[in-house]
């Protein structure tokens, strides 16, 4: 009987070497005459340990990481098809610390199934959701939806079920899902995890939506950086509709429902729900005046569910288990899990899928095991570009969304850059107000001019031109974009610029000459 042998095809372990690593193992195998199964899995989240192979011994997946294709040869010679020990020898799977303390509702399925066949995940609950789904009705799906408190995970936070019902109640013959995954913020990626590990469950998320609020047709709008995700959703999409789960009537349901992949053009304003609309009408990425708002007139002027990937990947386990149960993880109004990101200055980069609640200081330190660097912390940004720079003294506030608003910053897609005590804030109070200015879609005058005067005014601190009238002048700034930006874009730029100035303040003085 052939072995089986799990090497990730992933993003981020392709490009640490997973690719040569699966060649090595097949060459080496077939040299010693060994009879294996090479399965190409997605990842579990532990990016640290990439590339993580694994092999399936007695029923148990024996994991060893940080493989190079260099060390295939070695480890077979110790026995790797049989789990014996090697200087990477991780032990059993299920049985790694990072991985099974974690809340796993969402990202379950990440690395422990083949993404692309239909039989594996249909042995681990796929479309289960759906068939169930189908048989409550399209009412009482989205009132389990609501009952979950599930918000959007893209970053807004807006409650899922109500959107839903916005858009079921709409007047409308055609109604469409549209995905955003255009995952631009930096530090993120927990949207190209599980579109590589699990593209057959957001698939079904969608259908579930579609269900619930009556749309035939569904969109993923997908960033162009993404070309790994690309060929692998592409396939899933195929696969999906050749067996039956896309298209007219499905499994003899009376639902008719398809999917369509759309690719981006690389603009990050695209990730803002107007702007990726426009854009999957083939019109520049320009963020609409609103109202209206897309739940009523989104997509082609049809009444729109516009959702991010972990949110509608979110939806299967909540049809499974409950919304109740979902609900019971998190805290107050923050209800469910998030997988939080670990990039940065950080020792043990990945995913961590948590109930709201735990703290930056316990991800930090517990999951991510500090700098990588050694050095202390000094700042870490939560949220992606446009979110604040968080100083050591609050890393203790627990991560929900209302606390983070609290403090003048924000949770976003769960997105965690770690900076130590060498960085300079005043060069990245710069960086923000430099990358609005060249991502800004330029409809609305705060944000375009805005944006580039804030880089000139920043500059003529850091060089200690009249420091004190210009931080006057910025703060001023600041309040203009954020009270009269036309979106995000422009109107939370202000915040990781402000926490700069309340928290940094003196890196403006020792910034002088830095960019020079």
């Amino acid at each position: 009987m052939a072995t089986r042998v799990y090497v990730p095809r992933e993003t981020a372990a392709v490009s640490v070497g997973a690719d040569d690593v699966a060649i090595a193992i097949a060459r080496c195998a077939k040299e010693n005459g060994e009879s294996i199964e090479l399965v190409r899995n997605g990842s579990w989240g532990a990016t640290w340990l990439e590339p993580l192979v694994e092999v399936l011994v007695d029923d148990k997946r024996i994991a060893y990481g940080n493989v190079a294709a260099g060390d295939v040869p070695a480890l077979f010679d110790a026995g790797f098809l049989r789990g014996r020990e090697h200087k990477s020898r991780l032990g059993a799977i299920n049985e790694i610390p990072y991985l099974i303390n974690q809340d796993r509702w969402t990202f379950w399925r990440c690395g422990l199934v083949e993404p692309l066949n239909m039989d594996d995940f249909r042995v681990h609950q796929g479309f289960k959701a759906f068939e169930k789904a189908v048989g409550m009705g399209a009412d009482k799906v989205i009132e389990a939806v609501k009952t979950s408190g599930l918000r959007g995970r893209g970053g807004a936070g807006f409650p899922a079920g109500i959107k839903w019902q916005t858009v079921a109640d709409a007047e409308g013959e055609q109604k469409y899902i549209a995905c955003n995954a255009d995952e631009g913020d930096s530090g993120t990626f927990s949207d190209r995890i599980l579109m590589e590990g699990d593209p057959l469950g957001l698939i079904e998320g969608m259908m579930i939506a579609g269900f619930a609020v009556g749309a035939t047709r569904g969109y993923i709008y997908l960033r162009s950086e993404y070309p790994l995700t690309h060929s692998i959703l592409s396939r899933a999409i195929d696969t999906a509709r050749d067996a039956g789960w896309l298209g007219q009537n499905i499994q003899d349901s009376g639902f008719d429902f398809d999917v369509e992949l759309h690719l981006g053009a690389g603009s990050y304003v695209c990730g803002e729900e107007t702007a990726m609309l426009e854009s999957l009408e083939g019109k520049q990425g320009i963020v609409r005046y609103k109202p209206p708002l897309p739940a009523h007139e989104g997509l082609f002027g049809a009444p729109t569910v516009v959702n991010n990937v972990v949110t509608l990947a979110s939806v299967a386990n909540i049809m499974n288990l409950g919304g109740e149960k979902y609900a019971s993880f998190g805290v107050d109004r923050s209800k469910g899990t998030l997988a939080f990101q670990l990039a940065g200055n950080i020792k043990r980069g990945g995913l961590v899928e948590k109930g709201f609640g735990i703290t930056l200081r316990e991800l930090i330190e517990d999951w991510g095991g500090g700098t990588a660097s050694g050095r202390p912390v000094k700042a870490v940004q939560v949220g992606g570009p446009l979110g604040a720079y968080i100083p050591v003294e609050q890393l203790d506030t627990p991560l929900d969304y209302e606390a983070f608003i609290g403090i003048g910053a924000m949770v976003g897609h769960g997105g965690i850059v770690v900076f130590d005590d060498t960085a300079n804030m005043a060069q990245q109070a710069r960086f923000a107000m430099e990358f609005c200015a060249i991502e800004s879609c330029g409809k609305c005058t705060p944000c375009r001019i805005g944006s580039t005067r804030g880089v000139e005014v920043i500059d003529r601190m850091i060089k200690g031109t009249e420091r004190e009238t210009n931080y006057d002048l910025l703060v001023e700034l600041c309040d203009t974009m954020e009270d009269a930006s036309l979106c995000a874009m422009g109107g939370m730029t202000p915040f990781p610029v402000r926490s700069v100035l309340k928290y940094f303040a003196e890196d403006f003085a020792s910034a002088v000459g830095a960019d020079q």
